[in-house]
């Protein structure tokens, strides 16, 4: 027993009816839950040896082992999701044991409770917006003229400035249409939604073959009952205007919305 460590994947009520049979967590082990008065911690044990503080810094290093702990810890919590209403911990919250575990709980009791309160009947969406913008022009010199003339060379260069101007107009056009894409989200958000989180707009990596520049990543939570409604709306938002996705995701367990929750593992913990 010295040798395993407690995984926490999410809190929940104490009381909800929760059933775990089958549920699988880190490693393949079966996830369980720790009770402290009306909230619980959904874990599981883990080796010391992989899940030590010093071995969690090597493996969110490791993208084989970080893919698969993030697999497993996320279908843990919408397999929760699916039954009640959750309270995603941060990936790899690790403790010394289910005592550990229980005290925590026990320290956070009050404001763990009055979040699930909040959050009950509610679930989180994904929102993106994606513009197709014409990179901007590469600044060069204009193209040299033939030896025709000074006319010749005046053409030339009034033609090359035209194409620069065309340039940056397509480029200011497409941002006017993508901020008019946000601008209706948000709109068609309001009476739905109860609050939203406002992420970076992913680049990078994060944004590998998505077509089209992401300009909004934006979280909202929404009533259960109005979700279909709010997907339908947030799909057509930008129907009519040229150049301008909107990928919806959801519903999902309402990570955005926990961020007060947060609380200190024993044994180090990573971000989600």
């Amino acid at each position: 027993m010295d040798e395993q460590l407690c995984y926490a994947y999410a809190v929940v009520g104490s009381s909800a009816a929760v059933e775990l049979t089958g549920v699988q967590g880190v490693a393949g082990a079966p996830v369980t839950l720790v009770r402290s008065g009306p909230v619980a911690a959904a874990v599981s044990a883990v080796p010391r040896e992989g899940f030590s503080e010093t071995a969690l810094k090597a493996g969110l290093e490791n993208l084989e082992w970080l893919e698969a702990t993030a697999r497993a810890h996320h279908s843990v919590i919408e397999a929760l999701a699916a039954r009640t209403t959750v309270l995603p911990l941060r990936l790899a919250t690790v403790y010394l044991d289910e005592a550990s575990v229980r005290q925590m709980l026990g320290e956070r009791e009050a404001d763990l409770a009055a979040l699930l309160d909040r959050l009950a009947d509610q679930v989180e969406w994904g929102v993106k917006v994606y513009a197709e913008v014409p990179p901007p022009a590469a600044p060069s010199a204009p193209p040299p003229a033939a030896d025709t003339g000074a006319a010749s060379e005046a053409d030339a260069g009034r033609a090359y400035l035209r194409r620069r101007r065309h340039q940056r107009q397509e480029r200011e056009d497409a941002w006017r249409t993508a901020e008019e894409a946000v601008r209706r989200t948000e709109l068609q958000a309001r009476g739905l939604a109860v609050e939203r989180t406002r992420h970076r707009p992913q680049q990078g990596g994060l944004a590998q073959g998505v077509p089209g520049e992401n300009v909004a990543n934006d979280a909202y939570l929404v009533p259960h009952r109005l979700s279909e409604e709010f997907r339908n709306r947030m799909l057509h938002a930008a129907d009519d205007l040229p150049g301008v996705r909107v990928d919806v995701t959801g519903p999902w367990a309402p990570y955005s919305f926990t961020a007060p929750l947060a609380p200190d593992a024993q044994e180090g913990a990573g971000q989600r």
